[in-house]
Formats: structure tokens, sequence, C-alpha cells
């Protein structure tokens, strides 16, 4: 047998290895990548049960905004009639 004669056997061996190196590459990239949407998935989890607290925190953040609005507003009025009468005493 020449080396001609032999070249289709050699590439038609080299094509089935390379074969067999992409399908475990493959079967690699599989376990890989469902590894990966596991830690995904947790991740998701973990970001999920945070929002719940912050929803608290968020709802918490504006009662108190809306309380404390209001009691400055109490404030500001008692301390604006406090200096009405003041002017209404001085004008007189």
């Amino acid at each position: 047998m020449t080396f001609v004669e032999m070249l289709p056997v050699i590439v038609n061996l080299l094509l089935i290895v390379l074969l067999i190196i992409l399908i475990v590459l493959g079967i690699k990239i599989i376990f890989v990548v469902d590894k990966a949407d596991k830690l995904i998935d947790d991740v998701q989890n973990k970001v999920n049960s945070f929002n719940s607290m912050f929803n608290i925190i968020n709802v918490v953040s504006d009662k108190l905004s809306l309380g404390l609005s209001n009691i400055v507003e109490l404030i500001m009025s008692f301390v604006n009639k406090i200096f009405k009468r003041k002017d209404k005493d001085t004008n007189e």
C-alpha cells in the first residue's frame, strides 16, 4: 500500500477521532450549562427572598415619610399662626 492509498483511511480515522472529541466536549458543555442553570436559579430564589424584605422597608419608609410630613405641616401652621398674631399686634 502506498501513501496515497492510505490517505483516505488516515483522514477517516482522524475524522472519527475529531467526532468523538466533539461529542465529549458537547457532553461536558451540557453539564456546565446545567450547573450554571442551577446556580442562576439559586441566586434568583435568594434575590426573591430579599424582595419581600425590601417591600416591607419601602412601605415603612413611605408611612414614615407621610407621618413626618404631616407633623412638619402642623408645626409650620402653628409657627405661621404665631407670627401672624405678632404681625397683627404690631400693626394695631
